[in-house]
């Protein structure tokens, strides 16, 4: 469906019961809403599932004016996305730059957020040569302990209006204080990183900073551990939720 927000029309996409508990996923850098589909199947009937592309990417259009870009819109994008389909709280489930956005959604929105689940989340700038490498290392890994390669999801970095997807990402560089919010998150938070992934240091300091957080690291998994390993990143997903609700 597409959702009309200030300044933009959202591409949102929307399964499961209506009474089942929500789940709001934030997508990874450059990412499309596609991304979860493995993660979406693997969830089946026991979630309403809600993904968007924020302005920008994906199918989402470009926001009409570029000061729009900011973390603090996005958030607000995601609320009048839930009010649209009358949620009034969901779990929230992030990857990557996404767990930046999707920290800096739950600091401003407490109210909306039940579960907080960070998928490789970092602080510091990214490390992009050294993600690929720790990536390649896991798979090889992997392929040596049977576990089979996933492919990408179709669609899952195809957009609409390619060049706005960098003024989109680069929002995580305007200002916002993703410490300080980590340090008064008021929800439990599952702060989940692969052993190769070079973003697992900041993840460590970020589930010592929020004052309710569990820290969870994946055995032979890399950056873009929901991409990387579905079956893995959505199993320790569910014994989360499982466990506090």
């Amino acid at each position: 469906m597409q959702i009309q927000v200030d300044g933009a029309t959202l591409n949102v996409e929307v399964e499961g019961d209506r009474d089942a508990p929500a789940v709001l996923f934030w997508n990874g850098g450059g990412c499309t809403l596609r991304m979860w589909d493995f993660i979406v199947e693997r969830l089946g009937d026991g979630y309403r599932t809600v993904r968007f592309d924020i302005r920008g990417t994906g199918q989402s259009s470009p926001a009409a004016d570029p000061s729009q870009y900011t973390l603090e819109q996005y958030a607000a994008d995601a609320v009048a996305i839930l009010d649209a389909l009358e949620i009034e709280r969901s779990h929230v489930w992030s990857m990557a730059w996404g767990s930046r956005a999707a920290l800096a959604y739950a600091a401003l929105r407490p109210e909306r957020v039940d579960l907080l689940a960070l998928y490789d989340i970092a602080l510091d700038p990214p490390d992009v040569p050294a993600q690929r490498e720790g990536s390649r290392e896991a798979v090889r890994k992997q392929e040596a302990a049977g576990i089979k390669r996933f492919e990408r999801p179709s669609g899952w970095r195809e957009h609409a209006n390619p060049d706005s997807v960098r003024p989109a990402m680069r929002a995580i560089f305007q200002g916002f204080d993703l410490a300080a919010a980590a340090r008064e998150l008021a929800m439990k938070t599952l702060v989940a990183t692969g052993d190769h992934d070079p973003n697992l240091p900041s993840s460590r300091d970020l589930a010592a900073m929020a004052p309710d957080a569990e820290l969870v690291v994946m055995q032979n998994v890399g950056h873009g551990s929901v991409l990387q390993r579905p079956d893995l990143a959505t199993a320790i997903f569910t014994d989360f939720v499982e466990a506090n609700t």
